[in-house]
């Protein structure tokens, strides 16, 4: 059994419990202060011609954000990716936000579990650690064991959570509002909205559960993808409980296999497949390549741990996705429209025809050319910021765009795994990797395998 609380422990005052909680309030309190005044700031400085230093000011708004564990912070990290959805300052520093907040002592993680599994929840595990073994976007992870000897992971979510994340929306609302009324090269509303609606759902573990049973069954045929058990018993709404994985954080894996490249380059392309076989077979993305998200073993698979940024589309989204590859491939202008419509782009004309391609041809070109490269070959981290920089200034003189609210989460992930191969300094034939995915797809089929996965763990095409 877990090692129970000792006379000293049930002497100690729940007001340590009750002052962090209130710091956590009081936290949030001062966050909404600050990114409201600096998104005055700000406006005041594009509509008043006040002079800004952007600089600062981004560095000021990611100290007024960093020390959030919360849907603030991921929302921010996300729109950071999003070309133009935020001032190029902004995203740089938010790209940076780390989770440093304290976590939950030992009296609240116990109180809360007790709240989930009820007053005997210690005799349920074997062990159960005091401390947390790791911090997730909405709560914090402690290692236990079950009686059978099995490693377990629990991962608790913070509390009042669900407050938190309504908050944070209406200041993420506010700062986009304010964004779009001096710049509107990017109409950033539906955005918002899918912002919102997967935020939401990133508060039910037991939703979580069964995104994680989905998984499984997608990557049960790939071999360098492994996938945590769900121990349903242990799970609720706000406590979602799995075997636990071993792994090296991506930093630390690269640290360790610096001069194998061969070892770099399997743990790309087991990468890749857990992203995209669920997409291109399932219809199933995983929008969140955070590198808390997944871990690495020794021998090169990907263990995938985080399973609440999860986006369902239908085949016809999927179908655009392929349908656009191939008109950037045979340069053909009415499969790109097509494929634009079929996203949500209604109102396509030749010059923004332009634009929208430089930006996917930028994201399309490694997987253009048939040989082994880098994913920018040739180019830097810096390349794709001007490339950003050149479709903003053109969809300005265009009047701006509107992206289908689809687009946030696999704009995410192509980004996040982007800058995961050039950690790890991949170099593969990316061409080969993705047309072995494609080559054979068909939509109707797609259609039937994601009914039937969805229907097996309890979720429908319409989540």
């Amino acid at each position: 059994m877990a090692k129970p609380e000792t006379p000293d422990d049930k002497t100690k005052s729940f007001q340590g419990e009750d002052s962090r909680v209130g710091r956590r309030v009081q936290r949030y309190a001062q966050v909404g202060t600050s990114v409201g005044g600096l998104a005055a700031q700000f406006l005041g400085s594009r509509m008043l011609g006040r002079k800004l230093n952007r600089a600062q000011h981004s560095e000021e708004l990611k100290t007024a954000l960093g020390g959030l564990k919360g849907p603030l912070m991921k929302a921010a990290q996300i729109l950071a990716t999003i070309p133009d959805a935020l001032p190029r300052e902004y995203a740089e520093q938010l790209q940076q936000l780390q989770s440093n907040a304290p976590s939950m002592g030992w009296h609240f993680v116990r109180r809360r579990m007790r709240t989930e599994l009820g007053p005997a929840w210690e005799s349920r595990f074997a062990s159960f650690g005091r401390e947390a073994a790791a911090a997730a976007s909405l709560g914090q992870v402690h290692r236990a064991e079950d009686e059978a000897g099995r490693q377990l992971a629990c991962k608790l979510q913070y509390p009042d959570m669900s407050s938190a994340v309504e908050a944070d929306l209406k200041q993420l609302k506010m700062v986009l509002s304010l964004y779009r009324r001096y710049d509107r090269a990017i109409d950033t509303s539906d955005v918002f909205h899918e912002l919102s609606d997967r935020l939401r759902e990133e508060l039910d573990y037991e939703r979580e559960a069964r995104h994680m049973k989905l998984y499984e069954r997608m990557l049960a045929e790939e071999p360098g993808v492994r996938v945590p058990e769900v121990e349903d018993p242990l799970t609720t709404r706000r406590l979602l409980t799995m075997t636990w994985l071993d792994g090296d954080g991506l930093l630390r894996f690269i640290d360790r296999h610096r001069d194998d490249q061969a070892m770099r380059d399997r743990v790309a392309i087991n990468m890749f497949r857990a992203w995209y076989v669920p997409f291109y077979r399932y219809g199933v993305i995983h929008g969140d390549p955070h590198l808390g998200n997944y871990s690495i073993t020794e021998a090169g698979l990907i263990n995938l741990l985080d399973f609440g940024c999860i986006r369902i589309f239908p085949p016809a989204f999927v179908k655009g996705v392929i349908d656009l590859y191939h008109a950037l491939e045979n340069d053909d202008e009415d499969l790109a429209v097509e494929a634009y419509r079929s996203w949500g782009f209604n109102t396509i004309n030749r010059e923004l025809l332009e634009v929208l391609n430089i930006w996917a041809g930028f994201l399309y070109a490694p997987l253009l050319e048939d040989k082994a490269q880098p994913i920018m070959a040739g180019q830097s981290g810096i390349y794709g910021a001007e490339v950003a920089g050149r479709v903003h200034k053109e969809l300005r003189r265009l009047g701006g765009v509107k992206p289908p609210r689809e687009f946030v989460l696999m704009d995410r992930a192509a980004i996040g795994l982007g800058s995961v191969f050039m950690h790890l300094k991949a170099n593969v034939n990316w061409h080969r990797t993705f047309r072995g995915l494609i080559d054979d797809f068909d939509a109707a089929a797609l259609g039937r395998r994601q009914e039937k996965a969805l229907k097996a763990i309890g979720l429908s095409e319409e989540t």
